[in-house]
């Protein structure tokens, strides 16, 4: 049975939303650093100085910095590890403590590893009788090992040192014979041992010329550890993989087909097990090791059959598990002057906290599996580009010199865009540093406007509003912005982020289904012949049950309003947002478009005029909004519930009623903050809604993970068919929002009221 860890424990949610200062206390905080490394790494004096990097190589100019983070989550062994990682490519690092995590659900993984063994080569030419040759120096292999380790008795003294010898006969090219190879294989325990292995070979070179006969020519290490083989293995039920989009088989096999490409086409394995390197040389470079000579010999070792291949194997087990195993040679140190001579290598080693060189190369082997198998899975599932684009805008952001106080918001503009290039991450900072924000979210600056509109959230009510019955309704902390300005010619409507990009048929009768709603406000407006751009710029995801086309209407007429200063009123602006999200859906409630131009929370009643009671609570409502990723085609589900209703009334109208009560009602629970009593009215009204046959298998594993995770109360809200959900809680714990997350559910806290 393997030990239980005693090492602080590497599962830190939400680490990546912290300061840097914040996530140096937290890890100072669990015990994994020192005052004195906490200390230096805050201040800075962790870094390699001019004057230390002078003392390592020649013609020394100056330092150039990598990022150091931290992979979370990893269990190994039984044991936890923080590993800290040097590089610069976006996504590295969030991938790999992704994997980690999912891992670690499934128990974490298992390393094991030969002896350190190096190997050095002691080259032998015009040997007279190479096989005599090869049988003395066996003979006299004690003696050779003798001298070898006369040499560094330290090495010998710390357990090291030589410990056998191979000899090779290889043909030569062209010129006959055969050229004589020693390997003289050396345990150099926790050190690199790469000094001391050319020192053995220097020294054994006469005795070797002795008993073979020929002349000795090069006498050198080799980077094909293969004596340091290290294998790392995890298995992953079939519950563990799926997300909201494709089942647990379906991942699995995906991968297994994925791993099965790498193995036997060497274009796809140089890809493959660059993936595996992403994450070994990371912790290399942390080290202080040798990344050129391990990425050397892994990728002989992937060649050392008929064909480069895979250096890992995905496949299946007999009880449905997916398994992956890796077989790499991996020989690092832990110990010797080149890795202490870098303050911040001393550091990382002090942060990991391995006990050894073979425990180090572990760990390295688990971190390059976790990385490979985070890259099939993204592979297998929705590709591999979706998940770095946040990253890679940061990094566009960064090299744009975005200054901290808009830097989020470019990096948000930049996905929004979908155009993640260093000249518009400049004109996205060159536009911010000049707004002039005004009241009410609009911005008149460089002949442009902008307006927003309000996403939003029904806590009770959908459905049974749209025939006259009450809805409580309020915004959520996710907008969507939208931009006019002057432009070419017509008028050019562009959402970056949704794939839109069209110039607006002028004649109504000729516009397609998905431009007419902005027609119909530019016609009603008188605008329509205007030469004008339309940007919007969506924070509420589409088709989420969020009311993301009503925040795009009220956004487009705020801008349209500030641009052309129509000074429109809060009334007239929900109006012309009804009279869009009536060719949008058919037959809206108004909800939505209230919400998205008043922004404040609501009880709601259909009519001419509606009813609207403004609420205001005791204190806010903390709530999780968790998204299907199934788009929510509300005037599909609206229309079907009005066949349903025409067909068979007396039923439908007794299911209203019953959630109109259950909305009223939920006014005393609001008024007095009673989260129980609301989070049971939440959960009838979800049973109501699916009677409706308005839920879907994606809403209702949501709302169950909700209530399995401490929810009061969850249903889904908008208008079903997917979309998202609403779940109650006192306070949002790192448990349920993991919990949506490794169901392959997105999910948001917010707070209304």
């Amino acid at each position: 049975m393997p030990q239980e860890s005693t090492r602080p424990t590497s599962r830190i949610p939400n680490f990546y939303q912290l300061s840097v200062d914040d996530r140096v206390r937290v890890i100072h905080e669990r015990g994994m650093l020192s005052g004195e490394d906490r200390e230096a790494l805050s201040s800075g004096e962790h870094t390699l100085t001019i004057s230390g990097a002078d003392k390592m190589i020649e013609n020394v100019i100056g330092v150039m910095g990598l990022p150091v983070g931290l992979g979370l989550n990893f269990l190994i062994n039984s044991h936890d590890y923080v590993v800290p990682l040097v590089v610069e490519e976006p996504s590295i690092v969030a991938a790999l403590s992704s994997a980690a995590k999912l891992v670690r659900r499934a128990g974490g993984f298992t390393a094991t590893s030969s002896e350190a063994i190096l190997i050095g080569q002691v080259q032998v030419m015009d040997v007279p009788h190479p096989a005599k040759a090869r049988n003395l120096l066996l003979q006299h292999k004690s003696q050779i090992l003798n001298l070898a380790n006369s040499l560094h008795p330290k090495m010998v003294a710390r357990g090291g040192g030589a410990r056998d010898i191979e000899v090779f006969l290889h043909p030569r090219q062209g010129s006959g014979g055969d050229m004589l190879v020693v390997h003289l294989l050396v345990d150099t325990c926790d050190a690199m041992g790469a000094n001391l292995v050319n020192t053995m070979c220097e020294g054994i070179a006469r005795l070797v010329e002795k008993y073979s006969g020929g002349k000795v020519f090069l006498r050198i290490l080799s980077n094909l550890t293969d004596h340091s083989l290290v294998r790392a293995k995890a298995v992953i039920p079939l519950n563990l993989l799926g997300n909201g989009r494709y089942d647990g088989e379906q991942v699995r096999d995906g991968i297994i087909i994925a791993s099965e490409f790498a193995a036997i086409d060497p274009y796809r394995a140089a890809t493959h097990n660059k993936g595996i390197m992403n994450g070994i040389d990371a912790v290399t470079l942390a080290t202080g090791n040798d990344w050129r000579a391990i990425e050397a010999g892994a990728h002989a070792y992937a060649a050392r059959g008929s064909r480069y291949t895979s250096l890992s194997r995905f496949y299946q087990n007999n009880d449905g598990d997916l398994v992956g195993e890796l077989e790499i040679p991996i020989k690092v140190g832990t110990v010797g002057g080149p890795l202490q001579s870098n303050p911040t290598v001393a550091l990382n080693l002090r942060l990991l906290d391995v006990k050894s060189a073979r425990e180090l190369a572990e760990v390295m082997a688990a971190v390059g599996l976790g990385q490979n198998f985070s890259a099939l899975r993204a592979l297998a599932t929705d590709g591999i580009q979706k998940g770095h684009m946040s990253l890679h805008a940061r990094s566009v952001a960064m090299a744009a010199g975005a200054p901290p106080e808009i830097f989020n918001s470019v990096v948000s503009d930049l996905i929004e865009d979908g155009e993640i290039k260093i000249w518009k991450a400049r004109e996205l900072v060159r536009k911010a540093q000049a707004s002039n924000v005004r009241g009410n979210g609009k911005d008149v600056t460089e002949n442009h406007a902008e307006g927003t509109g309000h996403g939003k959230i029904i806590l009770l009510g959908e459905h049974a509003v749209v025939y006259g019955r009450h809805a409580i309704a309020a915004p959520i902390p996710l907008a969507i912005t939208a931009r006019v300005s002057d432009g070419g010619t017509g008028v050019r409507i562009a959402i970056p982020k949704w794939g839109v990009e069209h110039t607006l048929e002028p004649d109504p009768e000729r516009r397609r289904s998905f431009e007419r709603p902005a027609g119909k406000l530019l016609d009603t407006l008188g605008l329509v012949n205007k030469d004008i751009d339309i940007e919007v710029y969506p924070k509420v995801p589409r088709a989420m049950g969020l009311g993301a086309s009503a925040a795009v209407a009220v956004a487009i007429i705020r801008a349209l309003d500030a641009h052309f200063s129509l000074d429109l009123t809060d009334s007239e602006i929900n109006d012309l947002a009804l009279e869009g999200e009536k060719i949008a859906h058919g037959n809206p409630s108004g909800v939505d478009n209230a919400i998205a131009t008043h922004g404040q929370m609501m009880l709601y009643k259909r009519g001419e005029p509606p009813e609207v009671t403004p609420l205001s609570l005791p204190k806010p409502l903390t709530l999780v909004v968790a998204m299907s990723s199934v788009e929510s085609l509300t005037a599909e589900t609206v229309a079907r519930v009005r066949r349903m209703w025409e067909r068979n009334p007396g039923p439908y109208e007794n299911i209203f009623d019953q959630i109109d009560t259950l909305t009223l009602q939920s006014m005393t629970a609001l008024a007095n903050y009673d989260l129980e009593q609301l989070g049971d009215y939440m959960n009838v009204c979800h049973g109501l809604l699916n009677a409706l046959r308005v839920s879907t298998w994606e809403l209702e594993e949501m709302v169950q993970i909700a209530r399995d995770n401490g929810a009061f109360g969850a249903k889904l809200t908008g208008g079903g068919g997917g979309g998202s959900i609403i779940a109650l809680c006192e306070k949002i714990g790192d448990e349920l929002i993991d919990a949506f997350d490794d169901a392959g559910y997105q999910a948001v806290e917010v707070q209304i009221g």
